[in-house]
C-alpha cells in the first residue's frame, strides 16, 4: 500500500510537470488562446487575447499580470541584513522598512548571476524575489551567519497590475492609504480575510502595483479586481505584451539580454554590472560584498562592452541583428539582444551590446536586418545610433498622489 501511494503520487507530478498558478480557474474565461510558456516550474498564458490588445492596456488602462512564479526567498535572523550586504551590489543599510529596491549579485569575478528585488519588512527580515532559483547558492553564502532562509515561492501568490488607471482601479477596491504610497514602496491591507501586501513596483515602466497574497485568497483577488476594473479597461495579459512593454522600459532580461555566469558555456559571454550599464546598483563604498575587488579592477581597466539603448531607421524590429560600424559591414561593434517597433513612441528601438570604445559613439552605426516578405528573404542595411535609456518613462509612474483616471 505504501508503494502504491508513493507511485501515485510521482505518476501524478509525472502527467503534470508544470504547475497551475492559484489564479488558474479564476483566470480561465478569459484565456481565448490556448499559448502557454514554462516559468519556474509553473504553466502561465503567453497570451490571453491578442498581444497587441493587453500592450495597448499597459499604456491606456490597465492589464492583469499573474506574477506567481516568480521566485521568492525568505531572509530573516539577527544577521540578515549583514548577510544580504554581504551578497548583493547595492547597499541593504540604507533600504528602510517598507521599501523595495532593484539589485544584482555577482560571483567571485563580478560577473552577475541575476537581478531581483529585495523587500524589507522589518530590521531583519526581507524577501527576495528573482526570475530563477538560487537557495543553493544563497545557502552557500550563508555559511557563519546567524540567518534563516526559506523559499516561499508557492506560499505567496502575486499578481502586477500596471498602467494608468491601476490606482483607480485599487481604489475601487476599497484598498486605503495607496495615495501615499510612492514608487517602491509597499504596505499590507486587509481584503477578504486575507492580508494582502501592495507595492508598487512593476515590469512595463508604467504606473503600476504587484498584490501579494496567500494562495487561499487568490481567485477571490482575482475576480474582484476583474468586477471592480471593468468600468477601467481592467485587461488580462500575458507575457508577450509584458515583454513589449519591458523592452519600453528598458529593462533588462535574464536569457535575453545577459546570461547568468552559472549558465554560460563559453568563456567571455559573462557580464558585469559595469558591462549591463547598470552601476548605479554597485555601491562600491559599502565594504566587502562578492565581487567587489574584481568589480574594482573591471572599473579601472574599463569594460570591454555595453548594454545601451538604440534608435534605428525604419518600422521593423531588429531581433538579434547584428550591429556595424560601418556601411559595408566589415567592423562588428555588437549585437541586438531585444527589439520593437514601439506603438507608443512611434519609434524603432532595441537594447544591444556595444564593443568598446563604440558604446560611447556619437556617430551613427549600421544593423543588418534580415526580412521575410512572404517567404522570400531581403537583406537591409539600416542606420541606427545610440539613445538614453529607458525609452519611455512618464511622469505618472512616480507621481504621488497617482492621477485618477
Amino acid at each position: 500500500m505504501r508503494f502504491e501511494a508513493i507511485n501515485t503520487a510521482s505518476n501524478a507530478h509525472y502527467r503534470r510537470p508544470l504547475l497551475h498558478t492559484p489564479f488558474f480557474e479564476a483566470s480561465k474565461p478569459w484565456i481565448q488562446n490556448d499559448t502557454f510558456i514554462a516559468w519556474a516550474g509553473y504553466s502561465t498564458p503567453d497570451v490571453y487575447s491578442y498581444p497587441e490588445h493587453e500592450y495597448f492596456a499597459i499604456r491606456n488602462t490597465c492589464a492583469l499580470f499573474d506574477l506567481t512564479p516568480m521566485v521568492k526567498y525568505r531572509i530573516a535572523g539577527p544577521d540578515a541584513e549583514r548577510y544580504l550586504n554581504r551578497v548583493v551590489t547595492c547597499d541593504v543599510r540604507k533600504l528602510k522598512v517598507n521599501r523595495v529596491i532593484y539589485t544584482l549579485w555577482c560571483n567571485d569575478e563580478g560577473h552577475v548571476i541575476d537581478d531581483g528585488t529585495i523587500f524589507r519588512f522589518g530590521e531583519q527580515e526581507f524577501r527576495i524575489c528573482s526570475a530563477e532559483r538560487q537557495l543553493d547558492w544563497l545557502l552557500d553564502c550563508a555559511i557563519g551567519y546567524a540567518v534563516e532562509i526559506s523559499e516561499v515561492t508557492a506560499d505567496i501568490a502575486a499578481l502586477a497590475l500596471q498602467g494608468p488607471t491601476s490606482y483607480t482601479v485599487l481604489a475601487a477596491l476599497g484598498l486605503q492609504g495607496l495615495e501615499n504610497l510612492s514608487a517602491m514602496g509597499m504596505m499590507q491591507q486587509e481584503f477578504e480575510g486575507h492580508t494582502v501586501m501592495v507595492s508598487r513596483t512593476g515590469f512595463t515602466g508604467d504606473l503600476g502595483y504587484e498584490l501579494w497574497i496567500a494562495p487561499e485568497g487568490a481567485a477571490a483577488l482575482w475576480t474582484r479586481l476583474m468586477e471592480v476594473g471593468h468600468q477601467r479597461g481592467i485587461t488580462p495579459m500575458g507575457y508577450q505584451a509584458l515583454e513589449m512593454a519591458r523592452i519600453e522600459a528598458g529593462f533588462i532580461l535574464p536569457h535575453v539580454d545577459f546570461i547568468s555566469c552559472n549558465h554560460t558555456i563559453r568563456l567571455g559571454r559573462e557580464s558585469s554590472p559595469w558591462e549591463l550599464n547598470l552601476d548605479w546598483t554597485v555601491a562600491l563604498e559599502k565594504g566587502h560584498f562578492n565581487g567587489r575587488r574584481a568589480l574594482l579592477a573591471e572599473k579601472a581597466r574599463g569594460v570591454r562592452r555595453k548594454l545601451v539603448g538604440l534608435e534605428l531607421e525604419g518600422n521593423k524590429p531588429a531581433h538579434g541583428s547584428l550591429i556595424y560600424a560601418d556601411e559595408a559591414n566589415t567592423q562588428q561593434i555588437g549585437e541586438i539582444t531585444a527589439a520593437l517597433w514601439s506603438p507608443t513612441l512611434k519609434r524603432n528601438i532595441a537594447i544591444a551590446k556595444i564593443d568598446a570604445p563604440h558604446y560611447d559613439s556619437k556617430a551613427k552605426m549600421w544593423v543588418d536586418l534580415y526580412l521575410n516578405r512572404e517567404l522570400q528573404w531581403e537583406r537591409r542595411n539600416v542606420r541606427s545610433w545610440i539613445v538614453d535609456r529607458p525609452f519611455y518613462s512618464p511622469p505618472r509612474r512616480r507621481a504621488t498622489p497617482p492621477p485618477l483616471r
